[in-house]
């Protein structure tokens, strides 16, 4: 193990992640999608790649995604980087899905940003547990109450 290449390593980390692995240029083009995202969202890497984000955003939260976007693209500020991130997204099939994430903001030589990888999961089922325990808390609260 003593002549480890780092980049070898660290392609394999990247590619065979369970996570969703996934970079969007500038304009919010997929050029890198891992196989944790095909297991994720249901799309194949072939799929996924040089398609808008929109994939995999649902409908009713793009304007507001995009908005978002373009001011971290124009700014180069986000909270993201150090703060995980709860959102909905689509599965190919058309499931929602709740989703936690983080992303890497990457600059060009003059610190200015070409786009975002972002390292998602898929906390869908866990999501609905939590949901479920606060609905059985606020029945039993009610049911004390009378």
């Amino acid at each position: 193990m003593s002549n480890i290449d780092v980049k070898e390593l660290s392609l394999q980390i990247l590619a065979l992640a369970p996570d969703a692995i996934m970079f969007a240029d500038r304009e919010g083009i997929i050029r890198l999608w891992n196989q944790g995202a095909e297991r994720v969202f249901g799309y194949t890497a072939e799929q996924a790649i040089g398609q808008s984000l929109d994939l995999i955003i649902p409908e009713k939260l793009r304007a507001r995604h995009w908005d978002g976007y373009h001011k971290t693209m124009a700014t180069g500020v986000t909270r993201y980087g150090s703060e995980m991130l709860s959102v909905p997204a689509m599965h190919r099939n058309g499931a929602r899905l709740s989703t936690e994430f983080s992303i890497v903001m990457l600059v060009d030589e003059d610190n200015r940003p070409f786009g975002v990888a972002a390292i998602l999961r898929d906390i869908t089922e866990r999501h609905l547990k939590e949901k479920q325990l606060r609905e059985r808390l606020a029945a039993l609260e009610a049911a004390q109450k009378n």
